[in-house]
């Protein structure tokens, strides 16, 4: 297995980030690792995520878990392995909430391949979660 994690604590409001979170079809406004994005909507366990990294292959994606408000998971399969990310919500105090992504690459071959693979899925994610939170704070 491979794992990563990066938080970030903000003054927005988790109900704007989770609002952001939700438009999936939106998710190229603050994420700049997305060239298109398609959604088989509503935002729920189940619901399928095609996003095109810019020059590259599409990636499928699949909700797998999810906390109205405060997390969700998804999952994408590729071979023997499985690219699973949470993101998650969590209040602090005097209303600050702090965001934390973590991926986890399991399945066959993930002990090799996840440090290959895993560090560049991941490199851009304070980036990402700066420009959400930025979005966010602005309502």
């Amino acid at each position: 297995m491979w794992d990563y994690e990066h938080s970030l604590d903000t003054d927005a409001p988790a109900e704007a980030i989770w609002a952001l979170w939700t438009d999936v079809p939106n998710w190229g406004t603050w994420n700049g690792e997305i060239e298109r994005i398609d959604f088989e909507g509503p935002f729920a366990v189940g619901a399928g995520i095609t996003m095109t990294p810019p020059g590259d292959c599409p990636v499928e994606l699949r909700v797998t878990d999810l906390v109205a408000g405060e997390s969700f998971t998804d999952e994408a399969r590729v071979g023997g392995l499985v690219l699973r990310t949470a993101h998650t919500l969590a209040p602090l105090p005097e209303g600050r909430t702090r965001i934390v992504y973590r991926m986890e690459i399991t399945g066959t071959g993930a002990d090799e391949v996840g440090p290959q693979i895993g560090p560049g899925i991941t490199a851009d994610w304070p980036e990402t979660m700066a420009a959400l939170t930025a979005l966010a704070a602005r309502g």
